[in-house]
């Protein structure tokens, strides 16, 4: 559908099997982009024991399903939120590939004590989730930005916030609290970097059958039932409330960002699009 032959993207935080972040990188590989992936764990630490059992290994599942397609890939183990880590992958990125792209934030803090209620929220919980999904976009996005101005041929950003950047919920203070900060970002962002060619946009989704489920479900459930009976409960609320009667898969936020990384897009920046099958209209 789109033509993405000869560009180079990276996608952050695409280690997980059911995750965004792998959809997204395999959905422009399929469109014709070499992809490099980054994600911070480099165990097996929280992937679900069937896909263990299943051969897979993480990051590195996701590069051989990109080389699979005949692109070129590569895979680096990166804290988002340390610079020093950035500015070494966009180094290495440059080395291997000459360029840079395409830039999709979707590294994110893993679901737990801070889905609290305010008064409960602990300063280190609340401080975890700003740096990894605030202070890790403005990071990668500075460094890239730098690199794409230096090349003089434009490029494209796109940052994952969420539906709860559009509006509060209860015990999820700190993570809307982040995504609203990301809104606002992309907008300030797309408005200093129009003139070098470079669009920003944001994709707010509503709730992706995910690996994050698995933790939010654990963070929220009682006592009285386990995180596996939550998780299918959150599933099946959300998915009556939702206008087009489903949550959303990683697919769908990937054919968006698919569409926002291409030369279709080239007219609009700074937007923050609704990935949610109705449940959030603005």
């Amino acid at each position: 559908m789109y033509d993405l032959t000869g560009k180079v993207a990276i996608v952050t935080g695409a280690g997980g099997r059911h995750g965004i972040g792998r959809s997204i990188a395999t959905r422009l590989a399929s469109e014709g982009a070499d992809v490099v992936v980054t994600d911070i764990v480099q165990s097996l630490e929280g992937i679900r024991p069937e896909d263990a059992l299943e051969g897979w290994e993480g990051l590195p599942s996701v590069v051989k399903e990109i080389e699979s397609m005949g692109r070129k890939s590569l895979g680096i183990y990166s804290d988002v939120s340390v610079q020093g880590d950035v500015n070494q992958l966009v180094k290495e990125v440059v080395e291997k590939f000459g360029k840079i792209d395409i830039l999709v934030n979707n590294a994110g803090s893993r679901p737990g004590k801070d889905r609290v209620l305010v008064v409960d929220l602990e300063e280190e919980a609340l401080d975890l989730v700003m740096r990894v999904n605030v202070k890790g976009t403005f990071l990668c996005s500075q460094a890239v930005v730098k690199q794409m101005i230096a090349q003089k041929s434009g490029g494209k950003i796109v940052v994952i916030s969420s539906g709860a950047g559009k509006k509060g919920i209860a015990k999820y203070a700190a993570y809307c609290a982040s995504k609203f900060a990301l809104i606002g970002f992309t907008q300030s962002l797309a408005k200093e970097v129009g003139e070098y060619g470079i669009n920003v946009n944001a994709i707010c989704p509503g709730l992706v059958d995910t690996e994050r489920v698995d933790f939010i479900a654990a963070a929220l459930a009682n006592s009285a039932e386990s995180g596996a009976e939550y998780r299918a409960e959150m599933i099946q609320e959300r998915s009556t409330v939702v206008p087009l009667g489903r949550v959303a898969q990683g697919e769908d936020i990937a054919n968006t960002a698919a569409f926002l990384c291409s030369d279709q897009s080239d007219y609009l920046t700074g937007l923050s699009i609704s990935v949610s099958g109705g449940s959030e209209m603005s």
